[in-house]
């Protein structure tokens, strides 16, 4: 997987793409990259700064780490479950 370009790159190439003097051809053009990259990125700026609808960075960040908390917690709970099903089993099999 190539190298993520730096963000302050990204940002100047937005900020220039934004004021819509050249297209997106040419803006990538000029920075070496491809048009797509640069869609992507304006796409993705918009979103952030709340200009289109979609999820921002930090709320794809917390249903990551949500998700993780969600997998962990029904892990417990299935090990808990066990133990006291086994356990459970111990106790109706008590020698007389």
């Amino acid at each position: 997987m190539p190298k993520p370009y730096p963000k302050e790159f990204r940002e100047d190439v937005v900020a220039i793409a934004r004021r819509r003097e050249q297209s997106f051809a040419q803006v990538a053009k000029s920075f070496g990259i491809s048009e797509s990259c640069v869609q992507n990125w304006v796409r993705r700026a918009d979103i952030e700064d709340g200009a289109a609808p979609g999820q921002t960075r930090a709320e794809l960040d917390e249903m990551r780490e949500l998700k993780k908390r969600v997998r962990l917690l029904e892990q417990e709970n299935e090990v808990l479950r066990r133990a006291a099903a086994y356990l459970s089993q111990g106790v109706l099999r008590s020698p007389k």
